[in-house]
């Protein structure tokens, strides 16, 4: 028998009230790039294909805010799908993210220390808690706090 394993992710699907409001802020502070777009039909609705880099994309159904279902503010009220974390190439990329989420409003800034990776958790236009992440280089001395670290 041949082994086989994955290689990454290739997508998630995620929904949004405003296409328009969601793609304006994944490209200005992540320069995704919106790669395929389709008009809503009879039975689908308008989406997206955003390319995040590296083969990976977010695929943005735009569906009216009322059936979508869930408390985005708590941890395990937030639908099958809790959050997805987004990476960069490393941490000078993730400060000039976080510094970007900051200018929005959409992040306390904290960089949280996870042992092998350094996060940044940041609310989407949407209010969805989601993280973006890059591996600690094993050097590293920047600023960083450990998990549920009182600020």
């Amino acid at each position: 028998m041949t082994s086989t394993r994955t290689t990454g992710f290739n997508h998630v699907a995620t929904l949004t009230p405003d296409l328009d409001r969601y793609l304006a802020f994944y490209g200005d502070v992540f320069g995704a790039q919106v790669v395929h777009e389709m008009a809503a039909e009879h039975d689908h609705p308008r989406m997206a294909i955003v390319d995040m880099g590296n083969g990976a994309s977010l695929n943005v159904f735009e569906v009216a805010a009322e059936s979508i279902v869930g408390d985005r503010a708590r941890i395990g009220g937030r639908g099958p799908i809790d959050h997805y974390a987004l990476m960069c190439d490393g941490p000078e990329s993730l400060v000039a993210i976080r510094d970007r989420l900051l200018e929005l409003d959409a992040t306390p800034g904290v960089i949280t220390d996870f042992g092998t990776e350094l996060s940044v958790f940041f609310r989407d236009p949407d209010g969805a808690e989601l993280e973006i992440c890059c591996v600690k280089p094993e050097d590293y001395e920047g600023e960083a706090h450990p998990p549920g670290a009182d600020f």
